[in-house]
């Protein structure tokens, strides 16, 4: 489940505690349907303002674009996740 919702892990290796330890690192965004509202919040701003939205929205959206993750996960002997450390949270 961890690999079909976060992907191929960034880094994977066996430990001298004979664990295995995978990183992840993604960027958590919005959902379907924030993604929908916000897109339909742009189109209407720049009609109402004829395209000068653009210049307040551009920055606006590259600042709110995402944070960026990142996760160490450790497994134990039967491949399952015993551990779930932050690495980086922004």
């Amino acid at each position: 489940m961890l690999l079909a919702e976060f992907g191929t892990p960034m880094a994977s290796e066996v430990r001298g505690d004979a664990k295995k330890y995978e990183i992840f690192v993604f960027t958590q965004g919005y959902s379907d349907g924030a993604k929908l509202g916000r897109a339909g919040l742009h189109t209407t701003a720049d009609i109402a303002t004829l395209g000068l939205w653009e210049i307040v929205a551009k920055p606006t959206e590259a600042f709110f674009d995402g944070n960026k993750m990142a996760y160490e996960v450790r497994y134990d002997e039967n491949s399952l996740v015993d551990h779930v450390m932050v690495l980086k949270k922004k």
